[in-house]
């Protein structure tokens, strides 16, 4: 065997590969005739198939199984002796040659890019800070309460929190248009169901109560037929019902899942879920500072095999989810492209963690996982079964350690980096709308 490589451009590799005819035929034959042992064909006795009949069907078959087998062990052979590491799957194309004791092939592949890891000096890291207290409690109760609100029919006009129920008519130009009837509709005023424009028509309404109004559409508007078009809305209240917020008892503290009904040990129980998820979700603004920061100082060249199985990855992915939602995938045909930007983030962030990693010897310890499996474990009602659950099968450790090698790579470039503390808005970082 003689190989040659060659450099095509940055990442991609040209690998000449010559494979001896004559080793091929030998072990094609013998492949034949281990077959021909096993053969069965009317007209003869088990495994006494003449040769040249197992030849003459299986022949081709059995030919392009060793020649795939041997190109696979010669460019395998090849790339180890240059200690390549190669990105993904070559591309074998045969050559013309003279020779007729040999079959040559160009193997081209790509290679994982080599560089050292970015100087992080000049990166910045906003690190938000916040310190779960009463207040933020009392906020939680709130929103806790706001969700089990009921509601009560009322004799006076609709106001914002209040849940209406109507029938509605849109006409343009004096006809009704599509999506523009309904009957006893509900929604509740101020939560944005409607536009803001037919919300403010219905509030001072009363129950029995009917109207007719304009009303604009906005010039963005998903329909193109009524964006930026003005019709007219017939409306009749059915109901206006007012909101009742249940109050902080025993009974409130039963339907949050405490056993006894004690209020104080619902408010200790809201604020250590409070402080588990405030302290994650601060990590996971952190870590996403991290991540471009690491991308920024590290513009590498990525392997477009890697991106195209990725892209292949997201796209299966995005499938199954759909379908789990009850969607008909074969109607709705992905296109690559959607998820190239995406891979092209995750294989550029996973080759550079990767090699942070390494040189830097950040792997996780056997002692960080574990701790990372109780801090989970604790949230549950049972933490020692969680935590064998966990140990029971490698596959879920081994998503635990990633998580865990991300960490040490965060404190890594938090030590390089220049880091400022900044107090956080409990709203904006828990993300609800007050």
């Amino acid at each position: 065997m003689e190989a040659s490589i060659a450099q095509v451009n940055e990442l991609e590799r040209s690998v000449t590969l010559s494979i001896a005819i004559a080793d091929v035929e030998k072990e094609m034959e013998q492949r034949l005739k281990r077959m021909g042992k096993n053969m069965k064909m009317p007209g003869f006795r088990p495994g006494k198939v003449p040769f040249n009949i197992v030849k003459q069907q299986y022949g081709d078959q059995a030919r392009h199984e060793v020649l795939a087998e041997e190109l696979d062990r010669v460019f395998g052979q090849s790339v180890a002796e240059q200690k390549m590491r190669v990105a993904g799957y070559p591309r074998i194309e045969p050559k013309a040659t003279e020779s007729t004791t040999h079959l040559e092939f160009s193997a081209i592949f790509e290679v994982y890019p080599e560089f050292v890891p970015g100087d992080l000096s000049t990166a910045e890291v906003e690190r938000p800070v916040l310190e779960v207290t009463e207040t933020e409690v009392n906020q939680t109760l709130d929103i806790l309460r706001k969700q089990r609100v009921s509601y009560t029919n009322t004799d006076r006009g609709a106001a914002k929190e209040d849940r209406v129920v109507i029938d509605f008519l849109g006409k343009k130009d004096g006809e009704p248009f599509a999506g523009g009837q309904a009957s006893d509709y509900p929604f509740v005023l101020g939560q944005g169901q409607m536009l803001p424009d037919f919300e403010t028509a219905v509030e001072g309404c009363k129950a029995g109560e009917a109207k007719t109004f304009d009303l604009s559409f906005p010039a963005d508007y998903f329909s193109k037929d009524l964006a930026g078009q003005t019709v007219q809305f017939d409306i009749t209240v059915k109901e206006v019902q007012a909101p009742t917020l249940p109050e902080i008892d025993e009974a409130f503290a039963l339907s949050m899942g405490i056993a006894d009904g004690d209020i104080s040990k619902m408010r200790t129980e809201i604020e250590a879920n409070l402080k588990r998820e405030v302290k994650r979700r601060i990590e996971a603004k952190i870590k996403d500072q991290v991540m471009e920061a690491l991308l920024a100082t590290n513009p590498i060249s990525i392997p477009s095999a890697l991106v195209d199985m990725e892209i292949q990855r997201l796209m299966q992915a995005a499938q199954q989810d759909m379908e789990q939602r009850g969607m008909q995938t074969k109607d709705f045909p992905m296109q690559p492209e959607w998820f190239a930007d995406q891979a092209k983030r995750r294989v550029s962030l996973g080759l550079i963690l990767a090699e942070v990693v390494k040189t830097e010897k950040l792997q996780a310890t056997p002692e960080q996982v574990r701790a990372m499996v109780e801090e989970t474990a604790a949230s549950y009602e049972q933490p020692e079964e969680v935590i064998r659950w966990y140990y029971a099968q490698p596959q879920r450790l081994s998503d635990v350690e990633g998580v865990a090698i991300e960490n040490n790579v965060v404190e890594w470039v938090l030590g390089k980096a220049k880091v400022t503390d900044k107090a956080a808005v409990f709203d904006e970082l828990m993300g609800q709308k007050q």
